[in-house]
């Protein structure tokens, strides 16, 4: 849309993460399945990753981070116009979790939606809020990544436990005449790889029951070789498209910053765009896989690190279940001191989200992880996948 002859831009204004302080390491894994801190670390590039505590949800996480990213932006809470979550593990089916998060940062006047792309819906969903800031219906979009993935998966299953963690990001999206901001975006989906990463049961084809639980169809399943084949080429192809609709080459490129699923992939990735790994920000080696929170907290990280100046060009691109992939080209204009601003500003513990009043659910920590969170010993750690193949055995049996 345009204002007179001058063209509406969304500019990232502000951004915001959380992470979880309980931490998983690879050592913590090898006490409950058979796997090794060297299987890991050399397939994955994951050290460990970060546990939500029992009375942590997606919605809490994702209203923290939303509050350091408006803060960020230097804007009130109910100056925001939209609110959208991208998430696969929602606080309910319904409402929304974005309409709590809604409530708990202290807005009063925001439509709020959450958005089902799995780890590509917060690139999904930053193309949607563009799309409603460059068309004038809003000014000002919260677009949020938030997952607690570690309540769905299998403990006995060492190719998916080992990948995912728990976290959120969040960034502002806002109008303004200026040139830069969002670029070139593009998305896409291949529906045959529907099956490849999935959760069986729990919606209307197979409603939760006695039998889809002891089925154990409630964890995440996902088949590792097919996915990291698709994850390599298609994150290359998609990043290259978001480039050239920008009118750029990726040799114009300051930083990607892509899902962090596996450094294999994300190797493979830098390879197929023919550019260094420095150019790539990597930080699943602390956080493993959190789906669609894994590019909002990386670059909130990459942007308070120094990595992102004014006038740098980044792209976000990220892949998964349904074989969706996006990615969109930003001119970054946001002053990136700020993001430290916003970060102290919250505290986590002032940010609540409301509970129901006649209705407690059970401890939802895993019975797996219920001992090792509750060991002794220091959590305060710096803030500074898709497994391509079945893993080995990584101990040998005992004969009789």
């Amino acid at each position: 849309m345009t204002v007179g002859m001058e063209a509406i831009r969304a500019h990232v204004t502000g951004w915001g993460r959380y992470a979880p302080a309980g931490v998983l390491t690879n050592a913590d894994l090898e006490r409950i399945v058979d796997t090794t801190d060297e299987w890991i670390v050399s397939r994955t590039g994951i050290r460990e990753r970060r546990v939500a505590a029992a009375n942590e949800t997606t919605a809490s996480m994702a209203a923290v981070a939303s509050m350091r990213a408006i803060k960020t932006a230097g804007i009130d809470p109910d100056e925001i116009d939209l609110i959208l979550l991208a998430t696969l593990t929602p606080d309910y089916w319904m409402p929304s979790t974005a309409a709590l998060v809604k409530e708990a940062i202290g807005n009063k006047r925001a439509a709020a939606m959450d958005v089902a792309a799995a780890c590509s819906g917060f690139v999904y969903a930053f193309a949607t809020a563009q799309a409603y800031i460059t068309s004038g219906i809003a000014k000002h979009v919260l677009v949020i990544g938030a997952e607690l993935l570690t309540r769905f998966l299998d403990y006995t299953d060492r190719s998916t436990c080992i990948l995912f963690g728990d976290g959120a990001g969040a960034v502002v999206l806002s109008a303004s005449t200026e040139p830069g901001g969002a670029l070139g975006i593009e998305l896409t989906t291949a529906p045959e790889g529907a099956y490849m990463i999935w959760l069986p049961a729990g919606g209307a084809k197979s409603p939760p029951s006695a039998d889809t639980i002891a089925r154990g169809e409630h964890f995440i399943r996902m088949e590792g070789r097919e996915t990291y084949r698709f994850a390599t080429k298609t994150m290359a192809t998609t990043a290259l498209e978001s480039v050239r609709k920008s009118g750029l080459d990726a040799s114009d490129i300051d930083l990607f910053i892509p899902h962090q699923a596996n450094v294999r992939i994300v190797e493979a990735v830098a390879k197929g765009l023919d550019l260094p790994m420095s150019k790539m920000y990597v930080n699943l080696d602390r956080y493993g896989n959190t789906s669609a929170a894994s590019v909002p907290i990386a670059l909130a990280e990459a942007v308070n690190e120094g990595r992102v100046q004014i006038g740098d060009n980044i792209v976000m691109v990220a892949f998964c279940a349904g074989f969706t992939s996006g990615a969109v080209t930003v001119e970054w204009t946001a002053d990136p001191a700020r993001g430290r601003v916003g970060e102290d500003a919250v505290d986590a513990d002032d940010v609540q989200v409301r509970l129901p009043v006649d209705w407690d659910s059970v401890d939802p920590i895993p019975e797996a992880l219920v001992e090792l969170l509750a060991r002794p010993g220091s959590v305060d750690v710096p803030l500074d996948d898709v497994v391509p193949g079945e893993p080995e055995r990584a101990h040998s049996e005992v004969r009789g």
